[in-house]
């Protein structure tokens, strides 16, 4: 490149400036992608700034003692083919600029200096703003405290450590292995009410030893850690440390290391709470120790390793890609791609500088975008159904920040940004193109519309077998999966003590009537005591008689004799009453589905076509409708507990029940009898869903009404 080419239209403003870096920036080469880049640190304010090695070469040039143009046109005689443009010169000092990481020889302006941290303060605000639900409050500066405690700690990041910290965690995986029936046991109680103060005291100590393990790490690398405070997430406190200093390390190694440290100090203390919760009793400690476990398992997975979201995972993922501010760059490169192909702006300049990173940055970019969408619905919806106001709150702050401030630059981007200078009409026709063909494909195109609703499959006709009479089971006459007549013998029972009784009884019985007999002749007065007597007996003998009679178990009607856990009963004494099986008729199965109140309507108002019934394990066979009939009173016991959370179901039951059959809200009951299935094995009380097929409807139709159900399930809207 020679001197005077790629002119820019503000170069005359510069190039007569005398401009240098600070003399306290501080300047380091690392390698990115086995590309050399110089890292800039602002030490006032803990800043790192990247410059690929032809910017810094023209930056290294500038110096109090020459202009601007001077240096540009001494870089690009010593490096013609890579010297910036004086296009990028400009921007390049413009952003330093904004950074305050130049110094000049002109006296300072003080309004421009106080307008520049007017608006510096600002954009912080509206970060924080932005990001209400993980504002921060620096509170100290511990790096004098790190300094001193450092010398104590500095053996855990030697060989020795990594042994002890390896050796600690597999051990405490086996552990944890060789109790899991426990573990999956007490976990269904983590969010009781009386465990919640426990949970949070473990979350609380389990983030302050992270945020430690990522300072000292940072510290005994070299490394400067000068705030240390109190992050709010979701409104929750919990410490937090700032190890941006990380970024002056050459060793990618080292940076990998100091971004890890946090999660490897959290899984070392939740090994050693394995061992502490598995040799005590239940109680305090036990519950504290098992809390800390779930803390750092859970979050270490959903949120610290997790690259989608600026935790550790994220800073590990852009360490190991080699990709610096990868939230930020993915962006740019997903604006870059709606200029490049939308606005067929030619000239758009990719911040990815290879295809491969280009990737990269593109999927990060959508992946990101979906990602922090779905967990941040999800967080508002989490906090208004607790506190309704703060939820509002909250809401319309995201919906200024997500929507009307994006729409806002977006309007004036496309009126005023000069880089569309010369495509600014096919910007403006592709953005009201997108809108409006977004806006009709979501509120014109009918798309396909239905609702499923959870279920058990029965047999239409079925009876429970139950043992009439207590007793010994002795023998299996009937073996359970056959076909049975009416009457046919199924089990039988033994009851020695029925039969002595039975015996007795009948012995008394000859007794009374020999009584009888004699006072026919020697004592009439005798006769009406002595006949109420053998009247009681002889009821007494039936009752008895019917219930040796019951010790064999008969078939109530014809069907399939249905007995899975029978044999593991035999020898056993069963009490009257329990449930031995039952009897099905194969000739027809129904299956009972459960509809709740927000698709009541549509049940009764649409016209539904085609119900479609699908079982859990046979999920690729459809089961087709011939008739139904929905009960017309709203119910609330369940037919099944399989259906319940109690269950593994997805039907919200009511806490207080111990049965998990009542339901937590009314629903209504749809019995759907089946067509006779070819290929589909119809178990009696398998569970599975009902699919109602209704008339198309625009996905914005659609989605509306989910919401509203949804305002109107949590807030009653």
């Amino acid at each position: 490149m020679q001197p005077g080419s790629l002119q820019s239209e503000s170069w005359h403003r510069l190039a007569d400036q005398r401009l240098a870096l600070r003399p306290d920036v501080r300047v380091r080469r690392q390698y990115f992608r086995g590309e050399l880049w110089h890292v800039l640190e602002d030490p006032l304010t803990n800043q790192f700034f990247r410059l690929p090695a032809a910017a810094y070469q023209f930056v290294a040039r500038l110096r109090p003692d020459r202009t601007v143009q001077q240096a540009w046109e001494e870089c690009v005689r010593a490096q013609p083919e890579r010297a910036p443009s004086q296009e990028e010169a400009v921007r390049l000092l413009a952003q330093l600029h904004q950074a305050n990481l130049l110094q000049t020889d002109q006296p300072p302006d003080s309004a421009r200096l106080f307008e520049r941290m007017r608006q510096r303060r600002q954009r912080v605000w509206q970060t924080r703003l932005l990001s209400i639900m993980f504002a921060r409050i620096p509170l100290l500066d511990p790096d004098r405290f790190l300094q001193r405690a450092l010398p104590w700690v500095r053996w855990c990041f030697g060989p020795a450590g990594l042994g002890l910290w390896c050796l600690t965690v597999g051990w405490a995986i086996k552990v944890a292995l060789d109790n899991a029936p426990e573990l999956a046991r007490q976990t269904d109680r983590i969010l009781a009410p009386d465990n919640l103060l426990l949970l949070y005291l473990g979350f609380a100590l389990l983030k302050t030893a992270h945020e430690f393990g990522h300072a000292f790490l940072c510290r005994h690398f070299g490394g400067e850690v000068h705030t240390m405070g109190i992050m709010f997430m979701i409104f929750t406190p919990v410490p937090y440390v700032d190890a941006t200093s990380a970024w002056r390390f050459r060793s990618r190694a080292q940076r990998l290391w100091v971004g890890a440290a946090g999660m490897l100090v959290e899984l070392f203390i939740a090994a050693l709470m394995t061992f502490l919760w598995a040799n005590t009793a239940p109680g305090t400690l036990h519950s504290l120790a098992f809390n800390m476990m779930f803390v750092a398992s859970v979050s270490t997975v959903l949120f610290n390793a997790n690259p989608l979201m600026r935790f550790d995972g994220y800073y590990l993922l852009s360490d190991l890609l080699d990709i610096p501010n990868l939230y930020t760059r993915a962006n740019q490169q997903l604006g870059w791609l709606v200029e490049r192909y939308g606005f067929g702006r030619r000239n758009a300049e990719s911040p990815a500088r290879s295809r491969r990173e280009a990737v990269w940055l593109t999927l990060y970019g959508l992946c990101g975008h979906v990602y922090r969408l779905v967990v941040f619905a999800g967080i508002l919806l989490f906090v208004g159904k607790r506190f309704l106001l703060l939820g509002v709150i909250m809401a319309t702050v995201c919906f200024v920040g997500w929507v009307v401030v994006p729409a806002v630059k977006a309007l004036h981007y496309l009126i005023a940004s000069p880089r569309l200078e010369r495509c600014r009409a096919r910007a403006w026709a592709v953005t009201g193109a997108t809108v409006a063909g977004v806006g009709l494909f979501l509120g014109v195109v009918p798309f396909p519309n239905h609702f499923r609703a959870p279920g058990i499959a029965r047999a239409s006709h079925y009876s429970m077998v139950t043992s009439e009479t207590a007793g010994w089971l002795t023998a299996v006459l009937a073996p359970p999966g056959q076909s049975v007549q009416a009457g046919q013998p199924l089990l039988r029972f033994e009851n020695p003590e029925l039969d002595l009784e039975y015996r007795l009884v009948e012995a008394q019985l000859e007794e009374t009537r020999a009584l009888e007999r004699r006072a026919l002749h020697l004592q009439t007065a005798d006769l009406r005591p002595l006949a109420a007597r053998r009247a009681a007996l002889e009821q007494r003998l039936a009752r008895l008689g019917a219930e040796r009679a019951a010790l064999t178990v008969r078939a109530a009607h014809t069907g399939i004799w249905v007995a899975p856990e029978v044999e593991q009963s035999l020898g056993r004494w069963l009490p009257r009453g329990t449930v031995l099986g039952m009897l099905l008729d194969p000739e027809e199965f129904c299956f009972e589905a459960v509809v709740n109140q927000r698709e009541a309507a549509r049940l009764f108002a649409d016209p539904l076509q085609r119900p479609e019934v699908r079982l859990r394990g046979q999920a690729a066979q459809t089961l087709s409708v011939t008739r139904q009939r929905i009960v017309p009173a709203d119910q609330q016991r369940l037919p099944s507990p399989a259906l319940g959370w109690r269950g593994g179901g997805e039907v919200p039951v009511a806490l207080e029940d111990p049965e998990g059959r009542r339901a937590a809200e009314p629903f209504f009951l749809v019995r759907a009898f089946l067509a006779a299935p070819s290929s589909v094995a119809l178990l009696h009380g398998r569970s599975g869903q009902i699919r109602y097929t209704l008339p198309p409807e625009p996905l914005l139709h659609q989605w509306a009404r989910r919401l509203h159900q949804l305002l109107q399930r949590e807030y009653g809207w």
